[in-house]
């Protein structure tokens, strides 16, 4: 499955709030050395019940909003 992220990075929060088609990821980590992208495939992990390894992100490495395939 694939789904679209917009992921805000240096919240208050860690949070995924479900949207229309895709959800927004909330996380505490700031985007510097991947620290956001590793925060956002832990959240999303735990929220799908699934491990982390079967989280990736394929599109939006370096950009706020992602495509993420969870396996």
């Amino acid at each position: 499955m694939k789904i679209n992220v917009k992921v805000i990075a240096a919240a208050k929060r860690n949070e995924i709030i479900k949207e229309e088609n895709s959800f927004k990821v909330y996380v505490n980590k700031p985007a510097v050395d991947n620290k956001a992208n590793l925060a956002v495939i832990e959240l999303l992990a735990d929220y799908f019940k699934v491990r982390k390894n079967s989280v990736n992100i394929i599109k939006g490495q370096k950009s706020k909003n992602k495509i993420i395939e969870i396996k």
